[in-house]
């Protein structure tokens, strides 16, 4: 396969984050993640971080850096790949530049309405960790983990309860052909957007409203510059954690047996933070702005978006052949099951 270099001084960068060489005993493993400090994903980094360092004797120790501090998202799997940092997380969106079958979980009202299901789904899901195996070894990539950070949440200037209210409305999403696809069938006016952007964009009028868990809508502050708050029900968000796959498969048994171990150990860890992680921030946005609209849409107007979503979940077909229909398919059939196991 050939590997794409970040720069053109790639291999520079690499060495000046002190990558290390596959076979080689790291002393330090670097964890990059898509948002800042005090998010869901670096609450899980730290405590990745806090039980490898344990396990390890601190002989290992586990540096997190936030979002922007190493580039972009898409950067972060690229450095991840090309084996310059450790670990990163990924969100579908943009890992789907590289596996576009992950994008599954950007076609809207696929996952339950049941968290305990989600969490049940994505951590064990035999599509995910052994159908899609291959397609990650391609890239020189291990999923380790994935999991939900929340129900999305739609913010804007407007009120919107049904397709038509979204007409001519610029609604910010991660740059992902398939999330541009879902708000294109909604009726919105889709536009992709670096997450450092989203404030200030909101401010100027560049875009009407995003979308995101409560928690970043909260600590990135969004809900300043917007009148509404709307939940639809049409997306949880979930994030990956990658490694890069030749360097996992260096280590030796005990060291990947400890990474194996505390991935396991913190499935629970993260639901239970991302499910208060949210529940506050929605208390401290209430606080702060209690003239923000918080609209909950009835089964009725969320049916309209969902019978939109049939477009984007052919276009996720189109986009991806006989192996998206596969995963689509086989994750239905996981849900289903999760579903009536859990009643």
């Amino acid at each position: 396969m050939t590997r794409k270099l970040l720069f053109a001084a790639g291999t520079a960068f690499a060495l000046a984050l002190g990558a290390q060489a596959p076979g080689a005993a790291a002393a330090e493993w670097k964890f990059a993640i898509e948002e800042i400090k005090g998010s869901v994903q670096d609450a899980y980094a730290q405590e990745f971080a806090k039980r490898i360092e344990e396990k390890s004797g601190g002989e290992i120790t586990v540096t997190v850096y936030p979002y922007g501090t190493l580039g972009t998202s898409a950067d972060l799997t690229e450095l991840v790949a090309n084996g310059a940092i450790q670990f990163a997380n990924a969100s579908p969106g943009h890992l789907g530049t590289l596996i576009p079958e992950i994008q599954v979980f950007s076609v809207p009202y696929l996952l339950s309405q049941n968290d305990q299901v989600n969490k049940e789904v994505l951590a064990n899901s035999e599509t995910l960790y052994q159908n899609l195996e291959d397609d990650f070894e391609e890239q020189n990539l291990e999923l380790l983990t994935m999991y939900p950070e929340g129900e999305m949440v739609w913010t804007a200037n407007r009120e919107i309860r049904n397709p038509e209210d979204f007409d001519g409305f610029k609604m910010r999403t991660m740059v992902s052909p398939m999330l541009t696809e879902a708000y294109q069938a909604f009726g919105a006016n889709p536009t992709p957007m670096p997450y450092s952007e989203v404030y200030g964009g909101l401010q100027l009028k560049q875009i009407d409203g995003q979308v995101n868990p409560i928690f970043a809508i909260q600590e990135m502050k969004f809900y300043e510059v917007q009148d509404y708050m709307i939940w639809a029900g049409q997306q949880t968000f979930t994030t990956t954690v990658v490694t890069n796959n030749d360097w996992y498969e260096s280590l030796s048994d005990a060291q990947r047996t400890m990474i194996d171990e505390t991935v396991a150990e913190l499935v629970d860890f993260i639901f239970e933070t991302q499910r208060e992680f949210n529940e506050t921030r929605l208390e401290k946005i209430k606080d702060s702005k209690p003239e923000l609209t918080m609209i909950r849409l009835t089964d009725e107007e969320r049916a309209a978006f969902e019978e939109r979503a049939g477009e984007a979940r052919e276009k996720f077909l189109e986009m991806t052949g006989d192996s998206g229909a596969e995963v689509l398919n086989s994750l239905e059939q996981e849900i289903e099951q999760a579903e009536k196991k859990m009643n």
